[in-house]
């Protein structure tokens, strides 16, 4: 076992450490997620009170993070590319939301937890880790929504992961309003987030890739 472990190219899997900025936005998240006399707005309509409070939903709301790690490692095994793409989309707009939640604090009522269930337990854990600010928009739900739209898009897309990423980010996404953590239009404002950051990576790339021929022509002359 251990020879095996020496032959393991570890070399390879060091683009794997840029994961590191998870901790690093963590601890951003943490230093915004308070209203400090700010103003604190809701944008909760009709539609959000009509969605039940589910507490089966804490299960796929837990799991996000481990998720959107399986999902980023996958992307690495398949594509490094489309790895370092997923990750930088990520992380700008998980700094975008930042600057959002420092001038636009929102919040969402939470029911009272009754019971001493295994899932009672789990939703009071949820609420007690995390303050019912920075929802506008939703994390849970851009990143989501970006690792669904990944696999949409990628060249090695087939029948099975399109199936299990995108009925998992859906499940997610909808965990969110389930367990009372966001509303409607935090959700619809994270898939906004990330076509807009998507667009603008897709401009970026092609106007360094017009940059780098010109460049390459002009040496050639």
């Amino acid at each position: 076992m251990i020879a095996a472990i020496g032959r393991i190219e570890w070399r390879k899997y060091a683009p794997l450490l840029w994961m590191l900025v998870f901790p690093v936005l963590g601890l951003m998240y943490a230093w915004t997620n308070n209203t400090d006399n700010r103003e604190v707005y809701h944008l909760i309509t009709a539609l959000d009170e009509a969605i039940p409070f589910v507490k089966a939903f804490a299960l796929p709301y837990s799991i996000w993070i481990f998720y959107i790690y399986v999902c980023l490692f996958y992307f690495f095994k398949k594509d490094v590319n489309v790895y370092y793409r997923a990750l930088l989309t990520y992380a700008v707009c998980a700094m975008l939301c930042y600057l959002i939640y420092s001038v636009f604090q929102t919040t969402v009522p939470r029911p009272v937890v009754t019971g001493n269930d295994p899932l009672s337990d789990l939703m009071r854990y949820i609420y007690n880790r995390d303050q019912p600010f920075n929802c506008f928009p939703s994390i849970h739900c851009f990143s989501s929504y970006m690792v669904m739209r990944t696999i949409w898009t990628s060249e090695f897309r087939n029948k099975l992961n399109l199936t299990l990423i995108t009925g998992m980010s859906s499940l997610i996404i909808m965990s969110t309003m389930f367990v009372k953590q966001h509303v409607i239009l935090d959700a619809l404002a994270g898939f906004f987030l990330v076509e807009v950051v998507t667009a603008v990576m897709i401009l970026m790339e092609r106007w360094l890739k017009v940059s780098r021929e010109r460049q390459k022509r002009s040496f050639g002359a």
